[in-house]
């Protein structure tokens, strides 16, 4: 349904959240801040390392982090300046923000009728400073919100449009010849409107969207899935046999489970377990196993991120908008917007399990409660809707200040300041005395480090690291032939995996000598034939 409007206002939704885009990540470089966050870093070293490796091949992409983003990066990070820069990664990010802007608006528009709606949800998300900033980095969000606003717009529309009783015209066949009555559909219910593999149109443009966004990040694994549940929803209260319903939504949900699936398959291949969930963090929250004082913990870290009153008119939308499928089978589809709520859980779950607070576990919500909001405004009477549009825009803006230098996401997002600076002492030590050997590292806790290091003229083959499959295994157990310099991470996230193994094993780093250290990390260098380099300090077990 069309209600008249222009179909051109979600594209034109789409430009101007790109235009803003450009010109808030030009802000966040001028100030130094696109590569902030760790994580901004080491997603551009996943990428790269494919390519760029002792081993490259497929299986660097990795299975702790899902593919999708590092894949899309894979070929321009191999030009060093993207790569130390971050520009394709927040280029990817920009246009990911875009494509949210522009499926949104356009589901608002087609289940309302209201191009005010469309408006205000994209404008909430992009006057968030959190967001905002995101969008303006290397960092996986934008191009989460991106890909699950995309599907779940698609996939509404799929629930609203998909219709039983099409078919394709089949010619010389008794049930469906030029001038012959149709057959009863009670007795012989027409198929979907498919191909000749049984395939919508509908279903392969969801299929594909949703392939996407759970290659993206793991919030959209309970987006994707309740959105296909409340299509589900959608059908029946269109009238669908249940039988009929859950075949069609069968064939819809298993586009993103095959994914799902290889991506497991692949994890399995590549690390040796098919899925990787522990070792991430030290379990320090008092929330570990207290389900009200995690779910606390998300809906207060969702009002700092937005503001109070935020969060409860992203309620009263959600209840409106049941209400509306309640009453009115032509805009049921409204309910799909629901699942954009369902990146909860994660956020949950981890503190749940004692994950450490993250203020950007949050961010998700805020989009989604930005789509809420404006669907919202979209189901207002026509004559209130302009008005409401820019009184929520008004009090989002001034409940979180857009290019907020001081925004939660962008205070955590530099936790790690200092510790980049204080870590020069041991590249400027490494720049100066590198011998061309292999420098031992675990990717998993310095990934970020190894890009900072490419600003010294150090590439990922240059490290030996988890991605290094079966050679890594045996350094961490003997890396004395491996490795000519080991840098170890000691603090964060209580040391990582070379700093417990000298902890466990005391002949470890025997043969190596501590030569430098700084911002948590220290550097040894494997001592040839016994001789000390001078200038450095004796480490335990060294000989």
């Amino acid at each position: 349904m069309r209600f008249g409007v222009t179909r051109r206002a979600p594209a034109c939704v789409a430009g101007a959240v790109a235009i803003a885009g450009i010109i808030a990540a030009l802000h966040y470089h001028r100030l130094g801040l696109t590569l902030a966050h760790y994580d901004a870093r080491a997603h551009l070293v996943v990428a790269r390392r494919v390519l760029d490796s002792l081993t490259p091949g497929w299986q660097q992409v990795g299975a702790v982090w899902l593919p999708l983003p590092h894949l899309l990066n894979l070929l321009p990070v191999q030009i060093d300046a993207w790569y130390r820069s971050g520009l394709s990664g927040t280029a990817i990010s920009i246009a990911s923000m875009a494509v949210a802007a522009g499926a949104i608006a356009a589901l608002i528009q087609r289940i309302t009728g209201s191009v005010a709606g469309g408006i205000v949800a994209a404008t909430l998300l992009m006057v968030n400073p959190d967001v905002l900033y995101l969008q303006s980095t290397p960092m996986t969000e934008p191009l989460l919100f991106g890909t699950t606003f995309l599907a779940v717009a698609l996939i509404a529309r799929w629930a609203t449009d998909v219709s039983p009783g099409e078919r394709w015209p089949q010619k010389n066949t008794p049930e469906h010849t030029e001038g012959s009555p149709q057959k009863n559909t009670e007795e012989h219910p027409p198929r979907m409107d498919t191909d000749s593999h049984g395939r919508t149109p509908l279903t392969m443009g969801a299929g594909w969207a949703s392939i996407a966004a759970v290659l993206t990040r793991y919030e959209a694994w309970p987006i994707i899935a309740s959105a296909i549940v409340l299509a589900l929803a959608v059908l029946l209260r269109r009238g669908w046999r249940v039988a009929d319903a859950l075949r069609a939504v069968r064939g819809l949900a298993l586009w993103p489970l095959w994914a799902i699936a290889a991506f497991l398959v692949n994890s399995k291949v590549s690390v040796g377990a098919w899925f990787v969930s522990s070792g991430f963090f030290v379990a320090e929250n008092p929330a570990k196993g207290h389900a009200w004082l995690a779910w606390t913990q998300v809906w207060r870290g969702l009002g700092e991120l937005t503001g109070a009153a935020f969060p409860w008119l992203a309620c009263a939308a959600a209840v409106a908008i049941v209400a509306v499928f309640v009453r009115s089978q032509a805009r049921a589809g409204a309910i799909v917007v629901l699942a954009l709520a369902a990146s909860a859980p994660l956020p949950l779950y981890a503190y749940f399990q004692g994950h450490p607070i993250r203020i950007r576990y949050d961010v998700p919500l805020v989009a989604a409660a930005a789509a809420l909001i404006g669907v919202g405004v979209g189901l207002l009477p026509r004559r209130v809707r302009a008005g409401a549009g820019i009184a929520i825009i008004a009090l989002a803006a001034w409940s979180a200040s857009p290019l907020d230098a001081n925004a939660p996401v962008i205070v955590e997002s530099q936790r790690d300041v200092a510790n980049t600076i204080a870590r020069r002492a041991v590249t400027d030590y490494l720049t100066t005395n590198w011998d061309g050997q292999p420098i031992m590292m675990s990717m998993g806790s310095l990934g970020h480090y190894m890009q900072d290091m490419s600003h010294a003229g150090f590439g990922i083959r240059d490290f030996l690291h988890e991605g290094n499959g079966e050679i890594w295994k045996y350094a961490v157990g003997h890396p004395y032939p491996f490795a000519a310099w080991i840098i170890v991470e000691e603090k964060a996230e209580g040391g990582d995996a070379l700093y417990w193994q000298g902890r466990i094993d005391p002949n470890f780093f025997r043969g190596y000598q501590r030569v430098a250290e700084g911002g948590n990390v220290a550097l040894y260098r494997r001592v040839e034939g016994g001789r000390r380099v001078e200038g450095t300090r004796k480490v335990e077990g060294d000989k």
